[in-house]
């Protein structure tokens, strides 16, 4: 298949800010909104979940609650990296300005988490943050209040103590320590664990007067890699008794290396971890009462941890049979595993076409639970996805990544376009382009920029319109 653009199309797409209404009615007069529950784990890649492939991660709760929801095969995060993702899903933007977002300049009706405040809601923010702190933190940010959560990208332990070393961040710069969980915390806690118990406590004893917005955002399973001892052993033995088939640890990538093989006992005890808080708050949701009337969201800020540059460093987990992981703009860096669950509302399916990103959450959150919209921004709402009444199998999405790592990922500055089944990619350092038909190429090594040149000339055209707009830079 061969999708251009048209015209009208693209100038849709390309406005510097999109008006979005969900086209929803507000919840009917006396009917209680839905509480909304939001589970962003760190670092986790689309294939780190039995339920999408993995041979040595054992996720039942994951896998379970997949049955349960509307998932998603082609989800996307904005960036490939935590800040600049997380930016994306709290504005509803294109992280343009990648590590230089600014919170404080987010206008109040274009304020997700405001406007849920108006309806009545109570929200609680549980874990990282990532995005500042002071003026550009949670709390000042709208929600009602939060724990550990600040401008910290990191711990130094995800066991107790969790602060004790310091940590500097690929900037050279001092991370912050990570806040109130020192005070909760004791001898042998797992960071994890805790949040999720600030969590379940906020569900069992928030006012029930009101309707919720929690987001539980672990620092795990992002780096350092730790876990349970129990844990490692269970998995030394599963992944001695692996078969990949001849297929070798590492190939060569960008300036480095990727990782081919799920063989790490320590990650997959971390990802089982991840697991098991996902069921905890599942169960709590299912003994409060709550099923019916919760939204739950699970995703990732991008793909796993799979790439190395010339800097040592322990590559955990493999994003095969998608291209490379976190830092780069191939699919094994950012798509990510996405699933909503509302069991009152929407009917649980597998979603293998629309695509769909994490500006779009709240958006679709806002939609979904009363009945309103952002004013301009890039974002839009999928509920209409989720109920089936729509398909976002043609929707265009853009990538932009200036601030690339080629020491600690290996990765290269560029930008990338999504539209149907066809993925552009254009390396600004040595002006190379590379195009995908992830239908039949989802691992993205057969090229097509020589076989498809009228395809691949009308997306560099597009890609070049959008990065003129956005960000003032301009293709070659």
């Amino acid at each position: 298949m061969k999708i251009l653009i048209g015209t009208l199309f693209v100038a849709a797409c390309l406005s510097l800010m999109y008006m979005h209404g969900g086209g929803t009615k507000k919840p009917p007069r006396g009917k209680v909104p839905p509480n909304i529950v939001l589970i962003n784990i760190d670092d986790l890649g689309f294939h780190d979940l039995g339920v999408y492939g993995s041979l040595l991660h054992q996720t039942p709760n994951v896998d379970g609650f997949k049955k349960e929801s509307v998932s998603f095969r082609q989800a996307y995060a904005n960036y490939p990296r935590c800040l600049p993702s997380r930016f994306a899903m709290m504005t509803a933007t294109y992280p343009v300005k990648e590590f230089e977002g600014d919170l404080t300049a987010v206008k109040e009706e274009n304020n997700f988490i405001k406007k849920f405040a108006k309806a009545g809601y109570t929200s609680f923010y549980v874990g990282k943050w990532h995005l500042g702190s002071g003026k550009m933190g949670p709390v000042d940010f709208g929600f009602t209040r939060s724990f550990a959560a600040n401008d910290a990208g990191g711990v130094a332990s995800h066991f107790y103590p969790y602060n004790t070393e310091k940590i500097i961040n690929p900037m050279n710069t001092e991370t912050a320590p990570v806040p109130d969980v020192e005070q909760k915390g004791k001898k042998g806690d797992f960071l994890f664990d805790l949040l999720t118990t600030e969590l379940l406590s906020f569900i069992q004893n928030h006012d029930k007067a009101k309707p919720f917005f929690a987001v539980l955002a672990p620092y795990s399973v992002h780096s350092p890699f730790q876990a349970k001892e129990e844990d490692i052993e269970r998995n030394k033995t599963e992944a001695r008794n692996l078969d990949f088939s001849g297929r070798p640890e590492f190939v060569t990538e960008g300036n480095g290396f990727t990782k081919m093989r799920q063989d790490d006992p320590v990650y997959a005890a971390m990802v089982e971890n991840a697991d098991w808080n996902v069921g905890r708050v599942l169960k709590a949701i299912e003994d409060s009462g709550l099923r019916e009337n919760t939204i739950v969201v699970l995703t990732s800020d991008h793909g796993g941890m799979s790439n190395r540059g010339t800097v040592e460093r322990r590559l955990a987990t493999s994003n095969y049979p998608l291209r490379a992981g976190k830092g780069h703009l191939y699919e094994g860096g950012v798509r990510v595993p996405l699933m909503v669950r509302w069991p009152s509302r929407i009917k649980p399916a597998e979603d293998r076409q629309s695509t769909v990103a994490l500006m779009d959450l709240m958006p679709t959150l806002l939609d979904m639970a009363i009945g309103d919209s952002l004013a301009q921004v890039d974002g839009k709402s999928f509920f209409r996805v989720l109920q089936k009444k729509a398909n976002w199998g043609d929707r265009p999405l853009f990538f932009y990544e200036k601030m690339a790592r080629p020491a600690l990922t290996g990765d290269f500055p560029g930008a990338a376009l999504r539209t149907g089944n066809y993925k552009l990619l254009h390396f600004f350092n040595d002006d190379r382009y590379e195009l995908y038909d992830l239908a039949a190429d989802p691992s993205e090594r057969h090229n097509l920029v020589g076989e498809e040149p009228q395809l691949a000339r009308q997306m560099k055209q597009d890609l070049d319109q959008w990065l003129k707009a956005k960000t003032n830079h301009s293709i070659k």
